[in-house]
């Protein structure tokens, strides 16, 4: 049994980011498609999260 939402979430969030400033906006969007860009980068050469961090140079 779980219990109903008490917070309507996407009312919330609708109100929220429609008084935020456009820095803000842009930051998110900055981090999100750094994010996507990542991870697609990582897919493609079949690379685990971090795994070229901590190289030792030759």
């Amino acid at each position: 049994m779980t219990a109903p939402d008490s917070l309507p979430l996407h009312a919330l969030a609708e109100e929220n980011l429609a008084s935020a400033s456009p820095d803000l906006l842009r930051a998110m969007v900055k981090t999100f498609a750094d994010a996507l860009m990542s991870a697609e980068a990582d897919a493609v050469c079949n690379a685990e999260y971090s795994a070229g961090l901590h190289r030792v140079p030759a």
